[in-house]
């Protein structure tokens, strides 16, 4: 990222080259454009979600740049603890508009641009902010999942720029951040079921915030200014069909298959590895919720079915306690129950429910194996 930082600095000292300090402002003609860029999805983790960036494009003083708010350098000391915390700080950067697009092309993802319908002044007053934080301390942010990202970011600062919130969400307000995520994931089974079960109750929030690409991209379309269309029609830059993975693995047959084998098996080891392995979830679940500033794994509803407890449960198997195991057996049910209710209204119930009823009868399996048996008096 080192490198990446050179060529950035380095592309805006040349920028700026035409004023006679960096504290003036490069003035753009009246042939400048100022557009929204909305990158399609990939099948890298990182662009699952598609990108937002904003192009300055002015031919008469040969600038045409993209500026890019989610750069993060993985060369930061405990980069792996700081993202999983919350703290890790994401920077804008600047591209030329041809690097910008080459790189997009090479992945084969789809590039739209809609450029902003206002005033000579605005457009300027735009280009100066963004140049002045590309220069100044205000170019890092805290990254947060929703709140704050490459898109919500280029929305604060165009709405910052028109002194008003002129940009809101239009659309899909009615439904969860979750729902309106989970078929992001789809080709991506594991990653989907991962991001159901580490989600708390944030996410289960109605999404009246504007925090995706594309979700931008559509609102833009709705939006207005100054009783005319703060955007023009979406014009496409580059167009590719998005491909959906297939994996011999990562699919949920080879979930339905270790699940089905738990159950059929019906072997006490891997009942007790089964437990294990939900009790160390639930404890990375409960951790990761105190631990990280994402308050999208706080409140985190699924430790119910990854119940840390499992290991007192476990422990008081092998020591042969067939009391206080059975007891928290019925616990453990009992949980699982809550849990399904709860999740009954859920977006990932369905990817959730074989878990549901695997642990069910597993823990239905310890209950029997426990319970003290009635003598029969004849």
């Amino acid at each position: 990222m080192k490198k990446v930082i050179f060529k950035i600095t380095f592309f805006t000292l040349l920028l700026l080259s035409s004023t006679i300090g960096f504290s003036q402002n490069v003035p753009l003609s009246k042939d400048a454009k100022v557009s929204v860029i909305t990158c399609g999805l990939g099948n890298e983790t990182y662009s699952y979600f598609g990108h937002t960036a904003i192009r300055v494009s002015d031919p008469l003083t040969n600038i045409d740049v993209v500026y890019n708010y989610g750069a993060f350098d993985f060369s930061t000391p405990n980069f792996v603890a700081k993202f999983t915390k919350g703290d890790l700080q994401y920077f804008v950067i600047a591209h030329s508009y041809a690097e910008f697009i080459d790189n997009y092309n090479y992945e084969k993802r789809s590039v739209y641009e809609q450029e902003l319908l206002i005033s000579q002044d605005l457009k300027q007053r735009l280009f100066d902010k963004l140049n002045t934080t590309l220069l100044s301390e205000d170019r890092f942010y805290t990254y947060k999942f929703i709140d704050k990202n490459c898109t919500s970011m280029v929305v604060d600062v165009i709405n910052n720029t028109l002194g008003k919130n002129t940009i809101t969400k239009k659309g899909d307000t009615d439904i969860t951040y979750r729902s309106i995520l989970y078929p992001y994931f789809d080709g991506h089974f594991y990653e989907k079921l991962g991001t159901s079960i580490i989600f708390g109750t944030k996410v289960d929030q109605l999404g009246t915030r504007i925090f995706l690409p594309f979700e931008l991209k559509n609102s833009l379309e709705k939006t207005t200014f100054q009783n005319r269309p703060l955007a023009s029609a979406s014009k496409t830059l580059l167009s590719f069909e998005k491909e959906t993975p297939t994996s011999w693995w990562n699919n949920i047959y080879t979930y339905l298959i270790v699940l089905a084998f738990v159950i059929l098996v019906h072997n006490r080891i891997v009942d007790k590895i089964y437990l294990l392995i939900l009790s160390l979830m639930g404890i990375f679940f409960v951790s990761v919720g105190f631990y990280s500033f994402h308050l999208e794994l706080s409140m985190n509803y699924n430790v119910l079915l990854f119940s840390p407890l499992l290991l007192i449960l476990l422990f008081l198997s092998i020591i042969k306690n067939k009391k206080w195991t059975y007891r928290f057996t019925v616990l453990h049910l009992l949980f699982l129950i809550v849990y399904t209710i709860f999740l009954i209204n859920k977006a990932h119930f369905f990817i959730v429910l074989p878990m549901i009823i695997t642990s069910g009868f597993v823990l239905v399996r310890v209950a029997i194996r426990n319970k003290k048996r009635i003598p029969i008096i004849i």
